[in-house]
């Protein structure tokens, strides 16, 4: 059973990848590889920021709301 991708695992993975690019041992056209990864990997973080970003928003806007209309939450 494959795990499920997280942030936490995107960050170490990007993290590592970093690492090995800093290194500057790797052959060119494995280099490529890792920035294209990490490119990719960079892309998807991204995307799950800004999606639990829009979430805080919704909450936080429902919120205010309820509060605003004096409903019990």
């Amino acid at each position: 059973m494959a795990s499920k991708f997280t942030y936490e695992i995107g960050i170490k993975e990007l993290e590592q990848l970093v690492q090995q690019l800093e290194k500057g041992d790797m052959p060119l056209e494995e280099s490529f590889k890792a920035f294209e990864r990490g490119m990719k990997l960079t892309e998807k973080l991204r995307k799950m920021l800004d999606d639990g970003d829009a979430r805080i928003r919704e909450l936080t806007a429902a919120g205010e709301m309820a509060f605003d209309a004096g409903e019990e939450l």
